[in-house]
C-alpha cells in the first residue's frame, strides 16, 4: 500500500504544477520559463521521466532497472508516505502563497512582487524543500540505489537553481530581498 500512495503523491505533485501553469495561462500569465537562462536545463526532463518510471515500475510490477533494496520495513515505508504527504502539503501551500507570481524557471521580464508571506515567511524556498521532502519520502518507500542517486542529484540541482534565483532576486528586488534574506532562512 505505501508504494501506491507514494506513487499517487508524486503524480499529484506533478499535476499541481501543471494545473497551476495552465490556470495562470488562462489569465494570460506566462508561468513556464524553464530553460530560459540555461539551455542545459533541457537535459533534466528525460531524467524526471525515468524517475517517474522507476517509481511506478516498482509500484505496478513493471520491468525495472533494479529491485535490490537497502532495507525492507513497512514502518519506514509508512514514514516515507508521511514525508510524501507533508511535502505535497507544503508544496500546495507554497503554490497558494505564490498566487499569480508562481513561475517554473526565472521570469526576467515580469517576475511579479516578492512573496514573503505564508510559507515564505518560514522558508525562502518552500517549493524546493517540499519537493526534496517528497523525494526523501519516495526513497524511504522505494529504498534502492536508483532513487538514492536521484535524491543526491536533486539536492545538488535544487541548490544550483536556488543560487541562480537568489542572484536574480538580489539584482531585481535589491534591499527588499536582502532584508527578507536576513529574516528568513534559505531552506528551513
Amino acid at each position: 500500500m505505501p508504494h501506491y500512495l507514494a506513487s499517487v503523491a508524486l503524480l499529484l505533485f506533478a499535476l499541481s504544477v501543471i494545473t497551476r501553469v495552465l490556470l495562470l495561462r488562462r489569465q494570460s500569465i506566462r508561468a513556464l520559463y524553464f530553460g530560459n537562462i540555461d539551455k542545459k536545463d533541457f537535459l533534466i526532463p528525460p531524467f524526471v521521466i525515468f524517475y517517474f518510471y522507476c517509481v511506478f515500475a516498482v509500484s505496478f510490477d513493471w520491468p525495472t532497472v533494479s529491485r535490490l533494496q537497502f532495507f525492507q520495513s513497512d514502518i519506514i515505508g509508512w514514514v516515507g508516505v508521511l514525508f510524501c504527504g507533508l511535502g505535497l502539503l507544503l508544496h500546495l501551500l507554497s503554490i497558494l502563497a505564490f498566487g499569480k507570481s508562481f513561475r517554473v524557471g526565472i521570469d526576467t521580464t515580469a517576475p511579479g512582487s516578492l512573496i514573503t508571506t505564508g510559507v515564505f515567511a518560514f522558508s525562502r524556498n518552500p517549493s524546493y524543500v517540499a519537493f526534496w521532502i517528497v523525494l526523501v519520502g519516495q526513497f524511504l518507500v522505494f529504498p534502492n540505489w536508483v532513487l538514492l542517486i536521484y535524491v543526491c542529484a536533486a539536492t545538488w540541482l535544487f541548490h544550483r537553481q536556488v543560487l541562480r534565483e537568489e542572484a536574480f532576486l538580489r539584482q531585481h528586488y535589491g534591499q527588499e530581498y536582502l532584508d527578507y534574506c536576513a529574516r528568513v532562512r534559505r531552506y528551513v
